[in-house]
């Protein structure tokens, strides 16, 4: 299979339908893309109804190109990750893993133009956050949730309103940013670097104001991110967690018990913002956004000091902090439910506590006039407890 029939067969997969956002190569299907979420099968010519192991693999070593340092640790580690440019037409990060042996390769589409905060209707943290000067912003949540292309929006506005220099740490470079007010340096990991614990501390020796890590994967990554922060800069990354909560208590994990309250200190000093996003199926199609934003406040620093108590967790200091920019992804959900963009079934189904959400769709019902339950012919009994006359 040559580079030709690849791009040939990535070009197909992109046209077939409307929204791409992935690609997946998998031994025994036929060659699917992901659109509004749902995996779809894709036809080619010829046709590949099933793919063989020896198809999917020669696809993947064909995307690999004789790479020795790409080759070398899909061996040892079982995937690897890597971007690759189709011409003209899109650019892609691509994660090559073993699977029962045989080898799967999945083509997240990346986005050629750099996205504004405006074009994504992010909440108005967003601005806040382009407007720190130093400390850690975390972006969180699960993998194709938007974290990235968030971040690049962010970057896009310290692009458009600072003369700074930007450093970022990316595996691989998703969003190719130009020069504006900023000045960006865009490093690569497997290319420019080999590991973001040593990208990261190289980065320090750069004199950047900004520092972007694509994830805090390890300790390493974290401890030094940390002293990034302590030091003047703005570290930005991401962490594969689902609310404010989690991602601190998964930084902490890193470290060992004996560490902890050291940890702890250092984080309630330099953590300004916690940005977790979902992405929820959107009536007629496609997907909404879902925010919860936690800055940070003397309540906040005081929990992650601390820990979480009854009465002092971190939802609550959240729900309450809605005048500093803070956001529940049970409001921000209600509030995508009351605009019309998800159903009823699905609001429920993404709410962090189904109690309140419930409560908010029932008072969006009660607005529009619409029943909120299916409870009917109830009557008051005007006999209840009164003594029967046996006469």
């Amino acid at each position: 299979m040559r580079k030709q029939e690849i791009d040939h067969i990535l070009t197909r997969m992109l046209d077939s339908h409307d929204n791409v956002s992935d690609l997946n190569i998998t031994v025994g299907k036929s060659f699917q893309v992901e659109s509004s979420g749902t995996l779809t099968k894709v036809d080619v010519e010829p046709a590949f109804d099933e793919l063989t192991p020896f198809q999917a693999e020669t696809f993947a070593l064909n995307l690999i190109n004789k790479d020795r340092r790409l080759s070398e640790v899909l061996l040892n580690e079982g995937s690897c990750d890597l971007s690759y440019q189709l011409p003209g037409k899109a650019r892609f990060r691509v994660n090559i893993f073993s699977q029962r042996g045989n080898y799967s390769t999945v083509l997240r589409k990346l986005e050629t133009k750099i996205p504004t905060l405006k074009d994504l209707n992010l909440p108005e943290a967003f601005s806040k956050i382009a407007e720190e000067k130093n400390g850690i912003i975390l972006v969180t949540g699960a993998t194709g949730s938007g974290k990235s292309t968030s971040l690049a929006a962010v970057l896009n506005e310290i692009n458009e309103q600072k003369s700074v220099h930007v450093v970022t740490l990316e595996d691989p470079v998703e969003f190719q940013h130009p020069h504006k007010k900023a000045t960006f340096n865009q490093r690569e990991m497997g290319t420019d670097f080999d590991e973001f614990a040593g990208g990261l501390r190289a980065a320090l020796r750069q004199a950047p104001k900004v520092i972007l890590v694509g994830e805090m994967r390890d300790r390493e990554t974290v401890e030094i991110g940390l002293s990034a922060a302590e030091t003047g800069h703005l570290v930005m990354s991401t962490l594969h967690t689902v609310d404010a909560g989690q991602t601190i208590n998964r930084i902490l994990g890193m470290f060992s018990i004996e560490e902890e309250n050291q940890i702890r200190i250092r984080l309630a000093d330099t953590i300004r913002w916690i940005a977790c996003q979902r992405l929820l199926p959107k009536e007629g199609g496609g997907r909404a956004a879902a925010f919860e934003i936690m800055g940070t406040s003397l309540r906040v620093k005081d929990t992650i000091l601390h820990g979480e108590s009854e009465g002092k967790t971190f939802y609550e200091i959240i729900e309450a902090g809605e005048a500093f920019g803070m956001m529940t992804f049970d409001k921000c959900i209600i509030e995508l439910y009351e605009k019309g963009l998800i159903s009823q079934e699905t609001a429920l189904a993404y709410a962090s506590r189904k109690g309140v959400v419930g409560r908010g769709v029932d008072r969006v019902k009660s607005a529009r006039g619409e029943k909120t339950t299916d409870i009917e012919e109830l009557e008051v009994d005007s006999g209840y407890g009164r003594k029967k006359d046996n006469r």
